[in-house]
């Protein structure tokens, strides 16, 4: 029995990652159309640029491909992506200060705001977020965006970023109180 793409789309990444190992192509295309999006997202945050985002997203699914064999619970296969860009991301931020240029569509809603007024007021809440996520340390940024972007467990977050739980809890409250103090004119 041959599967179709509607077919793929449905399985779970255990079964997609096991099937890309074997060396189905379509399989893995299924799980690049899967993660692409939030990997993007996380890199696009954490980097303050879209052009590195896009690389980085680029190179972490084209290393992830060449070495799938490695991967040894197919089910891990989206912590091990967040865990890919989490630390190509923090690798590019080292020695370097970033810039805030992310593209309005990275980060904001795509639900179209008829009054004008309210759109110019949300754009600069994001400006501003955007400006204070890259105040933030790379560490603490990535597991800020982690957890309350991407919704992924303090577990989760602590084998991705290699800390462990206590440190990743102490990122993340750091993270808020500097997060909430520079936004607090916007509340």
């Amino acid at each position: 029995m041959t599967t179709t793409p509607a077919t793929e789309a449905t399985l779970d990444d255990a079964t997609l990652a096991g099937r890309a190992r074997d060396g189905d192509v379509r399989a893995y295309e299924q799980l690049v159309l899967r993660y692409q999006g939030p990997m993007f997202r996380l890199a696009a945050r954490m980097l303050g640029d879209r052009s590195e985002a896009e690389d980085v997203t680029q190179e972490v699914f084209l290393n992830a491909w060449r070495s799938l064999t490695r991967l040894h619970d197919d089910a891990a296969f989206a912590g091990w992506m967040y865990r890919m860009t989490t630390n190509r991301c923090l690798n590019m931020l080292r020695g370097r200060r970033p810039t805030a240029d992310l593209d309005p569509e990275t980060t904001a809603s795509t639900r179209t705001e008829t009054r004008p007024d309210h759109a110019t007021e949300v754009s600069s809440q994001l400006a501003a977020l955007t400006d204070a996520l890259q105040q933030l340390t790379p560490q603490q940024r990535a597991c800020w965006l982690l957890r309350e972007v991407h919704g992924r467990s303090y577990d989760e977050i602590a084998e991705i970023v290699g800390a462990n739980n206590t440190a990743v809890r102490g990122r993340i409250a750091r993270a808020r109180a500097q997060l909430a103090e520079v936004m607090q004119p916007w509340r």
